[in-house]
């Protein structure tokens, strides 16, 4: 059984763009991991700072639903951008949209809905 070929480095693949369409590209990266960020932190707090709404059970599984929105940002965020950059040094079209963004505002109407009933029982 033969082993997966490696994708080439970056280096190796197209020409070097202009910087600005990398440069672009990677702040569309970077503001992808800011998100994920985000993410993280509201589960953090969601967990720890806000003990008082209940049911608890409800409450972590809301927090735990942000923590891996956050991983699949961050884990997908990488693979856009490895896309994204070798589609610019190559001259093809950059796909648009993607599971990514389809998951993410799924999640987020999911955790704000699960808040919604959370403060609404939890009074």
């Amino acid at each position: 059984m033969a082993l997966p070929r490696r994708r080439p480095p970056l280096r190796e693949v197209g020409h070097d763009p202009d910087y600005r369409f990398s440069l672009a590209n990677e702040r569309t990266f970077l503001a992808w991991i800011r998100t994920a960020l985000a993410l993280i932190a509201g589960g953090v707090a969601l967990a720890s700072l806000v003990p008082d709404l209940t049911p608890a059970l409800l409450r972590d599984g809301l927090a735990v639903l942000l923590v891996v929105l956050a991983v699949v940002v961050a884990v997908r965020s990488y693979a856009r951008w490895d896309r994204a950059e070798r589609a610019i040094r190559q001259d093809l079209p950059i796909a648009v949209g993607g599971t990514t963004v389809r998951l993410l505002a799924g999640g987020i109407v999911v955790v704000g809905a699960g808040v919604l009933v959370l403060l609404l029982i939890g009074r």
